[in-house]
């Protein structure tokens, strides 16, 4: 079976290569342009101001620039012979310039939502920052960036002032496109109605006259031969929950569906929206606020000569956005000027994404146990060339930037979920896992050893068997940021990698980490973590154009894990002081509770907290073979002294910011206060939550 993985290599266009009609933003519609933050003074960078509106965008379908974006040719287009659609932005800036640090920071908005507030500045979740305290600690502000979001994915529901975007609809000369795809459905509690896709996405309705040749199928695991259930006892449409009226894009089923099993759905669907202009939407957001004066109508440019420097940053579903935009060289705009110089990709893992392809779902990604049918993972990995084995293929995920001498640089931080998750061994490892492959001088990797997906934790254990993992990676995500912004603005070479190798004995297989793996009384082991298979979606692949729904499963990617030291924490990566000097094992993984279903099966973004014993007696008398904390540290000041001392050593290597070394030490008192304090005839994970 031959395997076409690569996208795309379009040929049905001849490129306007000197066109003089250049791809911009048409039309800046300002609605709201008010003080941020009650006017506040951060620092040397002074107050800022909060402008949100509309863009309007005009892409030119025969500039070369645009050839990769599958479906282009078969767009509306306006008078002027370009394809409008139009978008939402959002912008937060210095009232005066020249008191920040003239770097644009532009976050690809995850699923419509605002995150970098959140992260950067420990800032509550809101997608309308307008007061003092939506700005959290004020970092980001106080260092002085521009901060700019703007719509990209089509899919995105409205509510919660997440951001939206038109893009326009593919036809066949005027006649509907129609076809066949695939939707995957998995729960954790019973239920009769369920949305054809997760993550606050929009679902492709049905063609109502195809409704009947319609299939659902259901098995436990992904290799699982389909058991087809009866038409009789499914239907489209029902009642979502909090719902008034039934909804297109949902399905019901008669019996309900079981917690942990797979649905598959395939049916017919119309009018394929150009998934892959939203990646030229962020490109063109992107080169107007730095390169152009005006509007074509002549509205002045609020950023205009404002700033020297770009970065870009994405979070999860967002950072793979980013890498697949420089994969297919999305970054360059039509007048070949590379629109970020820096890119900070969080938590991506291996992955691309269902970012450029007929019908493409954008939220999808494949995890351990779901939705490996969609492509997200897909050769080539590496910054540097290789070649698999399997298929033959050669190729580099940097080879059109190297080309077009548009090369940005690159952070890739990831924790040790996505190890686990999300293929992360691919970045730096052959398609086979048995070599390490260097990567690009341009970029770093950094593991966040210890770490889970996101900053999350509950008072309960949610879905999974332990409690979720505490660790708050944002400390060393602030210090990486200011590396990336020196090394763009100023040539300041950031830190050395520092993510785990094959030839350290730091990376293996999971068969490797179970044998190393201190045996924990009570804590069951996973015995895989997601190896992504290689896909076969059809013969017009090559063109964005699925034909095999759902596709023909390949030879799965050999992807390795971080391997545990005596405590069980990954080696190889970068510690924060609270995983350095820990009250516990902090992992990556978190596997389902029975009841949830798919008990075999780790999460897909939550990692375990599994603490020490208090002391020798209790450690004895539970069978753990890790040293208590009386053993570690004598008692808390003995635990802070370790703290603070793990603390000024990650500080010296740049790893740490001064400003967060009491915050670090504080909170680690506090978590130790409700450790020691705990229940331990209780199964609450309350002592895990901060309430600070």
């Amino acid at each position: 079976m031959k395997m076409v993985l690569g996208m795309f290599v379009i040929v049905a266009l001849v490129f306007r290569v000197d066109s003089t009609v250049e791809a911009r933003v048409e039309g800046l519609e300002i609605l709201e342009r008010t003080p941020f933050a009650e006017g506040h003074q951060f620092g040397n960078s002074g107050a800022y101001e909060r402008i949100r509106g509309r863009l309007h965008y005009a892409v030119d379908p025969y500039n070369a620039a645009n050839g990769l974006i599958v479906d282009l040719a078969l767009a509306p287009l306006d008078s002027q012979g370009m394809v409008p659609f139009s978008g939402d932005f959002m912008l937060l800036r210095p009232v005066e310039p020249k008191r920040g640090n003239q770097t644009l920071l532009y976050e690809v908005g995850n699923r419509g939502n605002v995150g970098m507030l959140s992260f950067f500045n420990d800032a509550p979740r809101t997608n309308q920052p307008i007061s003092l305290a939506d700005t959290g600690n004020g970092f980001l502000f106080r260092e002085g960036y521009t901060l700019l979001w703007s719509a990209w994915n089509w899919d995105v529901t409205d509510g919660n002032h997440r951001m939206q975007i038109d893009l326009p609809v593919a036809t066949d000369g005027g006649d509907p496109i129609i076809n066949r795809i695939a939707v995957e459905i998995t729960v954790n509690v019973p239920s009769r109605c369920e949305p054809f896709a997760w993550g606050n996405s929009r679902g492709y309705p049905p063609v109502p006259k195809f409704a009947e040749s319609g299939t659902l199928s259901v098995r436990a695991r992904q290799t699982d031969s389909r058991h087809l259930l009866p038409r009789n006892r499914w239907s489209f449409g029902c009642v979502p929950r909090g719902g008034e009226a039934p909804s297109s894009t949902h399905l019901y089923l008669v019996d309900g569906f079981e917690p942990g099993l797979l649905y598959e759905l395939i049916y017919k669907t119309r009018d394929p929206r150009i998934v892959g202009l939203g990646l030229a939407a962020i490109r063109d957001t992107m080169s107007f606020f730095r390169f152009f004066e005006t509007d074509s109508v002549g509205i002045p440019n609020p950023l205009w000569g404002a700033t020297d420097n770009a970065l870009v940053f994405g979070i999860s579903q967002s950072g793979r956005v980013i890498q697949h935009m420089i994969y297919q060289a999305l970054h360059i705009d039509e007048a070949q000027r590379m629109v970020f110089e820096g890119a900070l990709v969080h938590v991506a893992g291996g992955g691309k994404g269902s970012f450029n392809h007929r019908f493409a779902q954008t939220t999808r990604h494949p995890s351990a146990h779901e939705d490996h049918q969609y492509p997200a993972d897909f050769f080539p990995f590496a910054t540097t060339l290789q070649t698999d084995p399997i298929t033959v293929e050669v190729g580099d995920v940097l080879a059109r930037a190297k080309k077009n001498n548009a090369v940005p640089k690159i952070f890739y931080t990831n924790t040790s979920t996505e190890y686990w998750t999300r293929s992360a061994s691919l970045l730096h490892t052959d398609t086979q896992g048995t070599v390490d492959v260097e990567l690009d001088a341009r970029a770093r990797s950094y593991l966040l050893a210890g770490t889970q997906h996101g900053v999350w934790a509950f008072t309960h254990r949610a879905f999974y068997e332990n409690c979720l993992n505490p660790a708050d990676q944002r400390p060393l995500m602030r210090a990486l940021l200011g590396h990336l912004a020196l090394w763009v603005g100023k040539g300041v070479l950031p830190p050395d990698n520092v993510y785990p190798r094959i030839d350290a004995g730091t990376l293996g297989t999971v068969a490797i980490w179970q044998n190393e793996f201190p045996q924990l009384p009570n804590l069951r082991l996973p015995d895989h973590n997601l190896a992504p298979p290689r896909l076969d979606h059809g013969p017009r692949w090559e063109r964005g154009i699925v034909d095999y729904v759902p596709p023909k499963f390949g030879p799965s990617y050999v992807t390795l894990i971080p391997t545990p030291d005596a405590d069980g924490v990954d080696r190889g990566g970068l510690r924060l002081p609270e995983i350095a000097a820990p009250l516990g094992t902090y992992l990556g993984w978190n596997l389902r509770r029975a009841k949830f279903g798919a008990s075999k099966f780790i999460g897909r973004w939550s990692g375990s907290f599994v603490p020490f014993s208090v002391n020798e007696l209790e450690r004895i008398e539970t069978g753990d073979p890790r040293v208590s904390l009386e053993g570690r540290y004598g008692d808390r000041s003995g635990y802070l002294e370790k703290v603070r001392d793990a603390s000024r050593k990650l500080h010296a290597r740049g790893f740490l910011l001064s400003e967060d070394l009491q915050r670090i030490n504080k909170r680690a008192g506090q978590f130790y206060d409700r450790l020691i304090a705990r229940d331990l005839t209780s199964d609450s994970c309350a002592y895990t939550v901060s309430h600070n």
